[in-house]
């Protein structure tokens, strides 16, 4: 999640959706929709297993289960 001006920012890095909120909340809760939806078609044109196989993650039931696990998440300012 970012804060961009007066928008917030969220984003799955691993499924490369994004989303904006005024809040935190109202970001977090679009982003959910905009994945019910995509799902959804991509469910309906049966393409959802191998897209998530792309990204890495594998569905166990209706849980989606990524390979990637975050070690380390770091702002840092670069000079040039």
């Amino acid at each position: 999640m970012w804060k961009k001006g007066h928008w917030y920012l969220a984003r799955t890095p691993e499924l490369d959706f994004i989303s904006q909120g005024r809040t935190k909340q109202e970001a977090k809760d679009n982003l959910l929709e905009v994945l019910r939806i995509q799902f959804a078609e991509m469910k309906d044109m049966n393409t959802l297993k191998d897209y998530l196989m792309e990204c890495g993650i594998h569905m166990k039931d209706d849980d989606l289960i990524s390979s990637l696990e975050v070690v380390e998440c770091e702002k840092s300012i670069v000079s040039i």
